[in-house]
């Protein structure tokens, strides 16, 4: 082995050495350098350098040639999956042949005797409107900035889809939305507001669908009448009234850029939140139409010019308490309101800003002074047709109902129930009592700054309002029979039965107060008090119709004749001079302690109108009584709505006289009852003549004669009360009813 190593072995170039032994290591020719052989050298380089290179070109073709693939394949899948995901959520949905567009919450139009529009009420609050009807601004303006290729996509539309995708992503937040008209009108129509995926799909489907079974102009329409703009209004007929006051067919340009840039953010965009947002939206409205060609330069300028009005922070005018009032009598008329319906009511829009006005007035002018703040007045007519209904000082700010809704005591106002009552046990307007300070039980009843008048007949007792003679005739009729004649009368509140109501103690509302004095305007009917008188759908096929002229008799003419007699001298020369205004008229004052509450009651021979003034809270006001701001409030309205009328008395005037005789004017009149008329109460329109006869007439009637009372205790059933009265009360045992009967 060590002479192997040591031993030197020579590489042979002229073939495999003969002598060693093979290795497998030799070198040919064709190795050795040489000079000459470089040219094939480099040619040798550079197709190894060319294989190189196009190993590279195929390389870079092959990944973008997989990047295509991938992506086809991952394009396939993806189409794969979208189409399970459609396939899953639509099969949860039922069968396309049930499919159906919802009817349109029902609409309720109130209109008054005139036709004019009172208010819309209902889930849309407003009519529906044709497309060929309402303002062409509106829908352009709507299209301009919602959906612009609304009439050439098919439901859904991939282009604005696409631009709304690439904006959110570079804007980073959700800027734009994707969907059309036609898609959020199937959103509104069938879906809830969630954002999923399912409610999403879904919504697609039903685009698709919906452009099958409607035109566009169709479904353009179905989405301005649905939509919701804000502020409880749904759809652009309820908006425009809302917004600014008028109908949908009379909106201008810039109107309709204000209506369209609400339906963004409805809530946020609303001119009655946030006006500055609405108008500066509406602005961006105007640049779309613009861009669309939908209006011109010139237009555009006039728009941008003059700016959409404010809208108010909510509805206002007082005409919206009788809205609401009617709208929670309609259960009781139709039942559930089920399609668009027009009530045609019996209120005077004209009579009832009247009304609203001499309420405001007062307040605005005297309310900080006085600490009043609010007021509510009742109007009716004798057939009880309500005509005008205030309920408070200002809609917007308090839609409680207080002509309706709130109960209070109506002081000296609830007296002449007491007087009708006295009349009806034999009393007369010239009966005298003795005005002054009384006790009863442990209950002394004063009259107002303490003042007295000693023997007074009860007519001058009315007129002055003396506290001490009313409670000395309940005290002889029994609080009883006052309640009795109170509730025949028209009044439905509960009453205390105690000697205090004589003075009103007891808690009533407006409305029915001043229904309860209606009799006494149209000769001692009482009839319905209602304020609607028909009701029609849409096609005017009549769902309900009031009943005229059922009102039944509850006080006979001659009882009637005496309190309108009485009660004139209120008006005349009593607590209610200032509420005169040049026709017969008569009424009643009412303040309840401590200036809580102030109110007159007064009627002409075509109106019965109640007023009152007070506080929320029951805070007292500074020394108002019924005399002051209702008699004015009553006195403003009366004269405006008498204003060219015809002059009527009133009914059944009574005069003292030597005899039995009733007489108006120096006329003798005869007062026998009338024969019963179909109906009963006349209508509120029908002018009755007074009727005359040539020589004087004894009244007549079924009932048995009353006796007549002057004053002394042998004339009358229970004695004048001196100074001190204590002891049982004494109530009398026939009501009114045994009276007419005969019994």
């Amino acid at each position: 082995m060590a002479d192997r190593r040591d031993k030197r072995i020579e590489p042979s170039f002229d073939g495999p050495s003969q002598t060693a032994p093979s290795t497998g290591f030799s070198v040919r020719e064709e190795d050795r350098v040489v000079p000459g052989s470089r040219k094939s050298s480099n040619k040798r380089s550079a197709k190894a350098k060319s294989v190189r290179g196009g190993r590279r070109k195929r390389s870079k073709t092959g990944l973008f040639g997989r990047l295509l693939y991938w992506c086809f394949v991952l394009a396939i899948w993806g189409a794969i999956a979208g189409a399970g995901v459609v396939v899953y959520y639509g099969a949860k949905m039922p069968a396309a042949t049930t499919w159906s567009v919802p009817d349109r919450a029902p609409n309720i139009k109130i209109v008054d005797v005139d036709d004019r529009l009172i208010a819309n009420r209902g889930m849309s609050g407003g009519e529906a409107v044709g497309l060929n009807e309402m303002s062409r601004y509106i829908p352009e303006a709507v299209i301009a900035i919602e959906d612009r290729r609304f009439y050439s996509h098919y439901g859904i539309d991939p282009i604005g889809f696409t631009r709304a995708v690439v904006t959110n992503l570079i804007g980073g937040s959700l800027r734009q939305g994707g969907s059309t008209l036609t898609q959020q009108l199937a959103k509104n129509l069938f879906l809830t507001p969630d954002r999923t995926l399912e409610r999403k799909v879904q919504e697609v489907l039903l685009a698709i669908w919906l452009e099958q079974k409607h035109t566009k102009d169709q479904i353009l329409e179905m989405y301005l009448n649905r939509v919701y703009f804000g502020s409880g209004a749904h759809g652009v007929e309820a908006a425009s009234r809302r917004y600014f006051g008028k109908s949908a067919r009379d909106v201008t340009l810039s109107e309709a850029a204000l209506l369209a840039g609400l339906l963004k953010a409805p809530s946020r965009f609303s001119p009655a939140r946030d006006p500055r947002a609405a108008e500066r939206r509406a602005q961006l409205v105007l640049g779309a139409m613009r861009e669309e060609g939908m209006i011109s330069d010139k237009e555009l300028k006039t728009a941008m010019a003059a700016p959409a009005v404010r809208a108010p922070s909510y509805w206002t005018g007082s005409e919206n308490y009788v809205a609401d009032a009617i709208v929670e009598e309609l259960p009781d008329l139709i039942g559930d309101v089920r399609s668009d319906i027009v009530v045609e009511t019996t209120v005077d829009l004209t009579l009832q800003k009247l009304a609203e006005k001499s309420i405001r007035d007062l307040v605005d002018t005297k309310g900080k002074k006085l600490n009043v703040t609010q007021g509510a007045l009742v109007s009716i007519d004798n057939s009880g047709a309500v005509r005008a209904m205030v309920g408070g000082y200002d809609y917007s700010t308090s839609q409680f109902n207080r002509a309706s809704e709130a109960r209070r005591q109506p002081g000296s106002a609830f007296k002449p129930f007491v007087y009708m009552t006295a009349l009806e046990a034999g009393r007369t307007p010239d009966s005298v009592r003795n005005d002054a300070p009384i006790r009863i039980g442990k209950w002394s009843p004063d009259n107002f700054k303490g003042k007295y008048y000693g023997k007074v007949t009860l007519a001058t007792a009315l007129a002055k309002s003396l506290n001490s003679v009313a409670a000395q005739l309940t005290m002889e009729v029994g609080p009883d029979a006052v309640i009795e004649t109170a509730h025949r009368m028209g009044i439905e509140s509960d009453l205390q039965n105690n000697t205090a109501i004589a003075l009103g103690t007891s808690e009533v509302t407006p409305l029915e107060l001043t229904s309860a004095y209606v009799p006494f305007a149209n000769g001692g009917f009482r009839p319905d008090v209602h304020f609607v008188s028909r009701i029609t759908d849409t096609n005017g096929k009549v769902l309900y119709k009031a009943k005229a002229g059922s009102a039944p008799r509850v006080a006979r003419t001659e009882i009637i004749g005496m309190m309108n007699s009485m009660m004139s001298g209120t008006v005349e020369v009593g607590t209610a001079k200032k509420a005169a205004f040049g026709w017969p008229s008569a009424g009643k004052t009412g303040t309840s302690q401590n200036s809580r509450d102030a109110w007159f009651v007064g009627y002409t021979a075509n109106l019965t109108t109640g007023v009152w003034f007070g506080n929320d809270d029951g805070t007292a006001m500074k020394n108002v009584t019924g005399g002051a701001l209702p008699a004015q409030a009553w006195h403003e309205f009366m004269m405006a709505a008498h204003e060219g009328v015809p002059v009527k008395p009133l009914p059944g005037t009574w005069r003292s006289t030597p005899s039995d005789t009733v007489v108006q004017d120096d006329i003798p009149l005869d007062l026998t009852p009338p024969a019963p008329v179909p109906g009963g109460v006349p209508s509120a329109s029908a002018e009755q003549p007074v009727p005359q006869r040539a020589a004087r007439q004894p009244i007549q009637d079924d009932s048995p004669a009353m006796p007549r009372d002057n004053g002394s205790t042998a004339s009358i059933d229970h004695p004048v009360p001196p100074g001190e009265v204590g002891g049982p009360m004494k109530k009398r045992s026939t009501s009114i009813f045994d009276i007419l009967s005969g019994g």
